[in-house]
């Protein structure tokens, strides 16, 4: 696609528990940017399909798998899985309700109406890493997009989800042999290690390719059981 010089135009602003959010117009891209980082756009979306894509295949042919998606973002996650028959249930997690909105109303509705109208898909909107360790469901796959990667969160509060203690929540909310994928701007091997250290199993890395640059990457490992 085409690079635009133009200026941004600011499609939507609010304040939320957890700072500004906005969306805005960019040549022909939908862009949302938190607290002025920038979080992601509508230019490309292969390694967010990757991430579904990778924890499906890992399953093993596992029926009517359900999957979790941390963060709706701009919806291409949602909206691959959604289009894939294999999957059974789609529940994603959001807490900032201006993202939802833009996605039932707004400009982003494009890119996710017919997953939001699939009877699969369940949107709850709430904090992940709280839903993670207060849940009481659980899921054959769970694929986390809400921050740059473990090693740039976009809140400080995001930063346990990472550690030891939040994996563990993380595998509580994973059937036997569940499969945990984490979306990357970067590759992370201390990340990998702590995935290991946290009892994971086949854990590895899924990068996607780039012509120049470091790459986006989904980093995958699987519950026992």
């Amino acid at each position: 696609m085409p690079i635009s010089y133009d200026i941004p135009e600011i499609l939507d602003r609010r304040e939320g528990p957890h700072g500004e959010v906005v969306l805005r117009r960019h040549g022909e891209l939908l862009q949302i940017i938190a607290n002025g980082c920038f979080l992601m756009d509508t230019s490309d979306g292969r390694s967010e399909r990757l991430l579904v894509d990778v924890a499906l295949d890992a399953l093993d042919g596992r029926a009517e798998p359900s999957v979790l998606i941390g963060g709706l973002g701009v919806g291409f996650s949602l909206a691959h899985a959604a289009g894939n028959p294999r999957w059974g249930r789609i529940a994603v997690v959001e807490r900032e309700s201006a993202i939802i909105d833009w996605h039932r109303h707004g400009p982003l509705s494009a890119l996710s109406a017919a997953a939001l109208a699939d009877p699969r898909t369940g949107i709850l909107e709430t904090d992940l890493v709280t839903y993670l360790n207060e849940t009481s469901d659980t899921y054959d796959a769970l694929c986390l997009d809400i921050d740059n990667g473990p090693d740039w969160t976009v809140t400080e509060g995001n930063d346990g989800l990472y550690s030891g203690a939040g994996l563990a929540s993380c595998a509580r909310a994973l059937r036997p042999g569940g499969v945990l994928a984490v979306w990357s701007a970067q590759p992370s091997p201390e990340f990998e290690g702590t995935l290991w250290n946290a009892g994971f199993q086949r854990v590895r890395t899924e990068e996607v390719p780039v012509a120049r640059g470091v790459p986006d990457v989904v980093h995958l490992a699987v519950r026992p059981g």
